[in-house]
Order: structure tokens, then C-alpha cells, then sequence
């Protein structure tokens, strides 16, 4: 593999576990695609250091089991600004 590769694929985990943020955050931050940093922190990951991909899962699993209050709060927030603006 790629040596610049294996480096984003480090980079990308430990700002996902400092920051406790998203594939799509990460992406973003990174400049890359979503579909991009979920293969390098799953599968290239494991291939070069598989402590630190069991990290990176962990931080993935608790935003998966959380998305759904984060996606009812942005729906809150929206048709709060929308009344607000009524």
C-alpha cells in the first residue's frame, strides 16, 4: 500500500478519536470522501494497525447508535427557526 495512504489512514483515526466526530466531519475536514475515510479507518486501518482501527470502531459504533437523536435535534432546531420566523 501507498506509504501517504497508510499516513491519512492514521491521521484520519486519531482525529476521529480526539474528536469524537464523524465519518462525514472527518471527510469534510479532510477533503476527501465519505466513502474514502470509511474505508481507510475499517479496512486499511486494520491492515496497518488493528489497535488503533478497534478505536476508531468504537467511536463509529457510538455515533451510529446516536445518529438518530442528533438527526431529531436538527429537525427540532429547523421548525424552531421556521416558527421563529413566522
Amino acid at each position: 500500500m501507498k506509504e501517504y495512504i497508510e499516513e491519512r489512514a492514521i491521521e484520519l483515526a486519531h482525529y476521529i478519536i480526539e474528536k469524537k466526530t464523524t465519518v462525514r466531519a472527518a471527510a469534510k475536514k479532510f477533503g476527501i470522501s465519505k466513502s474514502t475515510v470509511h474505508k481507510d479507518v475499517t479496512e486499511r486501518l486494520m491492515k496497518i494497525k488493528p489497535d488503533l482501527a478497534d478505536e476508531v470502531r468504537a467511536v463509529l459504533e457510538e455515533n451510529k447508535a446516536e445518529r438518530h437523536i442528533r438527526g431529531g435535534e436538527a429537525t427540532k432546531l429547523r421548525y424552531a427557526l421556521n416558527k421563529a420566523e413566522s
